[in-house]
């Protein structure tokens, strides 16, 4: 498959830097990864937001914060914030996804990604709520892309 639009989440851009003595946390790491070299080789369009930038702007690695603003620069699209995003966000968060979650997955949704990549357990399990966008870890994604 050619051209899928992906928004993945701070904390799915932030996994290669968790402890990883973990598996699960290895195994999301590789997925990423994998996942990154397919966006820099033009099978996978990403896009950016606001938010992300607010988010990076907060780490207070600044290596990490370097590397993660890296790709912004390979996103296809970087958006601002709207009321459509606000008032997507507001009804996000009516189903017990936080705010600044919330306004990712509206960034991705205005954005017609066709896929959000999270590693936040707290919006996959939410995930089955959202219709507009399919939010996947990116375990999950590199099994659906594979199939």
């Amino acid at each position: 498959m050619k051209n899928i639009n992906l928004y993945l989440d701070n904390c799915c851009f932030n996994r290669p830097y968790d402890d990883q003595s973990q598996l699960v946390i290895k195994l999301e790491t590789e997925a990423k990864i994998a996942i990154q070299e397919r966006i820099k080789n033009g099978l996978y369009l990403l896009h950016w937001s606001y938010i992300l930038d607010f988010e990076n702007s907060n780490n207070p690695f600044i290596e990490r914060k370097t590397e993660i603003k890296k790709w912004k620069e390979l996103s296809v699209s970087d958006i601002g914030e709207t009321d459509t995003i606000i008032d997507r966000m507001n009804k996000l968060c009516t189903l017990g996804i936080k705010t600044l979650d919330s306004l990712h997955i509206s960034c991705s949704i205005e954005q017609n990604c066709s896929y959000f990549l999270t590693v936040d357990k707290g919006i996959l399990k939410k995930a089955q709520y959202i219709k507009e966008i399919k939010i996947l870890s990116p375990i999950e994604f590199i099994i659906e892309m594979e199939e």
